[in-house]
């Protein structure tokens, strides 16, 4: 677990209540932004209910992977996942923090976590796809060391690939 001003991250099964209740915020925020970028207009509901069938989040869960919880102030507010992908990389994926939460230290927090997570489920790497428009999690992936790297995973929504060694120098 690790804590930084009044934000607590840890471990959380990846079906409970407060954890679909993040996933489904995060899907509203992406989609959205996709929707209002290239169609002007928001996401449906039926469309997030249907992503979420469609990309469930179970593989987020031990042994394949960890998610993690943010709390601030006690309150759910952030989230993201590890899936295992080898002996030595995982994948990151579903980093969210709500937006009434952002610039509260929230993203750095997570990112610490995630780090610790990895090292956990044995990774040297960490990996992720996202999209441009995403700009502020590519400038928080920026500001935590990862580094953009030729395209490794295909897919509607991967535009651009970071890694991150997690080695000691």
């Amino acid at each position: 677990m690790t804590t930084g001003s009044t934000w607590t991250i840890a471990p959380a099964p990846v079906g409970s209540p407060e954890a679909l209740d993040l996933l489904r915020a995060y899907l509203v925020d992406v989609a959205d932004r996709y929707h209002r970028l290239h169609e002007g207009r928001d996401s449906t509901p039926e469309e997030i209910e249907e992503a979420l069938a469609d990309a469930p989040s179970d593989h987020l869960a031990p042994p394949t992977g960890i998610f993690l919880v943010g709390r601030h102030g006690g309150v759910a507010a952030a989230c993201a996942g590890l899936s295992v992908l080898d002996a030595t990389t995982v994948t990151l994926t579903r980093v969210f923090v709500r937006p009434d939460r952002r610039g509260t230290g929230g993203g750095a927090r997570l990112m610490e976590a995630v780090e610790t997570a990895a090292r956990d489920l044995g990774a040297e790497r960490i990996v992720l796809d996202t999209r441009l428009d995403l700009v502020e999690a590519r400038a928080l992936y920026g500001r935590h060391g990862y580094a953009e790297v030729p395209a490794f995973s295909g897919g509607r929504y991967a535009e651009v690939w970071y890694a991150k060694d997690l080695r000691p120098v």
